[in-house]
């Protein structure tokens, strides 16, 4: 395993966005589709339940027997954070076994001057000072460096958080607390961690935003097609 990710580390060095396409269409996220969508059903599950639980629901008459909506919606939002978190292992799995492009989202070659060299490129493309895209399978630079910074590292944040305070209202004998419980060593207040947890978020919604934006953009401007259900990519003239 370990030797497999060497290679992996390697080829991403060697080829950071994936070999030059002329033309035609390029399969290059393989199961990845699949984690893609059910991550985005579970985060649209997650964002709203998680809203609600930060920000409160409007008051009901009656009493707490017959209005067990609060309750719904907890059991929904961990529900589906058991999804998230079972999924998020998964793609890690995948980018161990999986091809160079599924490293990408986990690794990102700050030392390589080709990287930035690279990023620069993108940079000045979003900001409308150059329109020749970056031709070639997988992520782009900027495209990397977001989903490293606020994709990956806001989801293993909020999955550590997530469970710590699971944990804490299962109890110290739950599994949740015994193995997230350290958490509480560097954040002691729980409300700290509250107010952290729901601020992260906000860091997923802004990124799916950005997401959202960066995808229909790159397919308008650069003629760059991805098909976002079967993995393909494809290349316009």
């Amino acid at each position: 395993m370990l030797n497999r990710a060497r290679k992996l580390l390697a080829a991403i060095d060697a080829a950071p966005t994936g070999r030059s396409i002329v033309g035609g269409v390029g399969y290059v996220y393989a199961p990845v589709r699949l984690w893609h969508w059910v991550n985005a059903a579970a985060i649209l599950v997650l964002s709203l339940t998680g809203y609600l639980i930060g920000t409160g629901t409007p008051a009901t008459s009656g009493g707490a027997s017959g209005n067990f909506l609060f309750g719904y919606i907890r059991f929904a939002h961990f529900s589906a954070g058991y999804v998230l978190s079972a999924g998020f292992l998964l793609r890690i799995y995948w980018a161990l076994v999986g091809d160079a492009h599924a490293m990408q989202i986990f690794y990102v070659p700050l030392w390589r001057g080709c990287f930035w060299r690279e990023l620069c490129h993108e940079i000045r493309r979003y900001a409308f000072l150059t329109v020749e895209p970056a031709r070639g399978l997988g992520h782009n630079r900027l495209a990397q460096l977001a989903m490293f910074f606020m994709f990956t590292q806001t989801i293993t944040f909020m999955v550590l958080t997530g469970f710590a305070l699971y944990g804490q209202g299962a109890g110290t004998d739950s599994w949740q607390y015994k193995v997230f419980g350290w958490v509480f060593s560097f954040l002691p207040n729980s409300q700290d961690v509250h107010t952290l947890h729901h601020l992260g978020l906000w860091v997923i919604v802004m990124f799916v935003l950005v997401h959202i934006y960066a995808v229909i953009r790159e397919d308008i401007m650069s003629r760059h097609s991805f098909y976002s259900i079967s993995g393909d990519h494809g290349f316009g003239d």
